[in-house]
């Protein structure tokens, strides 16, 4: 796989987020996949620190589900739209570091919420594929107090 590839991947599963196609994104996970927003900033244990989201692969199919039958508290639903840049690509032994300044923009009825950062992945092969071991979002604002977000970044 090439650099073009994989930034074509992550730009792929952000588009799946934005178009809520919570299934197809699911599916980018590895077995073993976690999505993470640390709340502080530089935080580098998931285990013993408080984090925004720590979600494995049975978290993230709850609350998708939560998603699809839309909730009591999704009504109006809330949307969102990721604007990226280009991400740095590393080469690992089992695949690929990413890393990948965004923009990211979600809405509900008139209230729009604004959130910078960084998206870290990491990506291993599985069967001729990338699919994702981990990704990380570091928030430019991680520390403040942050309304609820409804989505995933």
């Amino acid at each position: 796989m090439t650099d073009a590839d994989i930034a074509r991947f992550l730009y792929r599963e952000a588009r799946l987020l934005d178009e809520r196609r919570w299934d197809e994104w699911f599916a980018l996970f590895s077995e073993d996949g976690l999505y993470w927003v640390p709340l502080a900033r530089g935080q580098t244990d998931r285990e013993t620190h408080t984090s925004l989201a720590c979600e494995d692969r049975l978290l993230l199919r709850l609350r998708i589900e939560r998603l699809k039958r839309g909730p009591p508290s999704q009504q109006p639903p809330s949307f969102c739209q990721h604007v990226l840049q280009v991400p740095e690509i590393a080469a690992t032994p089992d695949g690929w570091r990413t890393h990948m300044p965004f923009c990211y923009a979600e809405v509900r009825g008139d209230a729009m919420l604004w959130l910078i950062g960084t998206a870290e992945h990491d990506l291993v092969r599985v069967d001729d594929a990338p699919r994702i071991r981990l990704k990380r979002i570091n928030l430019l604002n991680c520390d403040a107090a942050l309304p609820s977000i409804q989505l995933f970044i």
